[in-house]
């Protein structure tokens, strides 16, 4: 039977097409499961795969399709077998909602691995309906995929860390990188390479931005707090730090080559992939083997990661730079997104803003 409960609705911003272009949706949410939480979103933020997304780049996507995976929230109403949350808790979802709960990734607390894992948005959950992201009023989240914001943090500064900021914290907490004194490289200095830079200070690495020119070197060394400043293309400055780093975190999103990188890892250093390409990388062989290297990628971080993580940076007191935009103003943070034309990530005020107008 039916529920008898008046269908519960929202709007969110949605992409129609692979224009990408987002526009007003009202639709319904699915009535609070007996784990499900219903939350109010205070804020998301807009990452490179939304832009992604929007725009079909994958071959992937379903519309009408409201993006957004780095949700902050308040939580308004709980399911009855819900145990760690509760009404007026400050909550964050990030890029998933649902997984098979049996497999082996699963059962090791890393279900981001699991085959079955379902996406914020533009999946198909278990009812068979279409996942909705935070860009919108409220969402519907098994208590799984919520993860409590600790107190103090404000809403803005916490939505990178959600995607972002995790992708960046699980390869460092799985490889065993977390000591202090250690040496790492980030290359690329974008949305994740910036969580990169705060994260691996606050561990207390001694940190590198490695870039093809010197165009962000003043904002790597000032505004973030690097310690060291590597352009690739400069021939001396690359032999003397090769065989000097414990790992690079590669947030590059295109094609490039990987012996630079591979060179500058000391014996066992970790080469992490992080950007999404879809070209085949290349590298020749004896640049691995003659130092035991190894290159690797992880993807985003488990709900157990995404908890340590926020309260690392809670403790840290890592801040992200962000720009704090309203709804009506998404489609130019998009078109700006595209151009790199953002410090470091942008954040929409969905409560702040009014949804049912363009």
């Amino acid at each position: 039977m039916g529920s008898l409960k008046e269908e519960r609705k929202t709007t969110g911003w949605a992409a129609r097409d692979p224009s990408g272009v987002l526009s007003p949706y009202t639709y319904t949410l699915r009535n609070t499961g007996a784990e499900d939480v219903l939350i109010k979103v205070i804020c998301c933020g807009v990452c490179h795969t939304d832009l992604h997304q929007i725009k079909n780049d994958l071959g992937m996507s379903n519309y009408p399709m409201v993006p957004g995976h780095e949700v902050v929230g308040e939580v308004v109403e709980v399911g009855p077998e819900v145990t760690n949350l509760k009404v007026g808790d400050c909550v964050g979802v990030g890029c998933l909602v649902g997984c098979c709960n049996n497999c082996r990734p699963c059962n090791a607390e890393v279900e981001q691995y699991c085959n079955k894992k379902i996406w914020s948005y533009n999946d198909v959950y278990t009812d068979g309906k279409p996942t909705q992201g935070g860009f919108a009023g409220s969402m519907v989240v098994h208590q799984k995929f919520v993860v409590k914001i600790p107190e103090g943090m404000s809403p803005e500064q916490v939505a990178p860390l959600l995607c972002a900021g995790v992708t960046v914290y699980s390869p460092l907490n799985h490889f065993g990188l977390k000591g202090s004194g250690l040496k790492g490289g980030i290359l690329g200095l974008g949305g994740v390479g910036h969580m990169g830079v705060l994260i691996a200070k606050a561990m207390g690495h001694h940190v590198t931005v490695i870039s093809s020119s010197d165009k962000k070197k003043e904002e790597a060394l000032d505004v973030l707090g690097a310690d060291d400043y590597l352009i690739s293309s400069d021939v001396a400055q690359m032999q003397e730090l090769a065989d000097s780093f414990d790992y690079i975190i590669d947030t590059v999103p295109v094609h490039h080559p990987l012996e630079p990188s591979l060179s500058l890892l000391k014996l066992d250093g970790k080469l992490i992939i992080m950007g999404v390409i879809n070209v085949p990388l290349q590298f020749v062989s004896p640049l691995l083997m003659l130092g035991r290297k190894t290159i690797t990628g992880t993807f985003i971080g488990s709900m157990k990661e995404t908890q340590e993580m926020l309260e690392f940076c809670k403790e840290k007191g890592v801040r992200s730079t962000i720009e704090v935009v309203k709804m009506d103003y998404v489609n130019t943070a998009i078109e700006r997104l595209a151009k790199n034309d953002v410090r470091y990530r942008f954040v929409v005020d969905v409560a702040g803003s009014n949804l049912e107008n363009e």
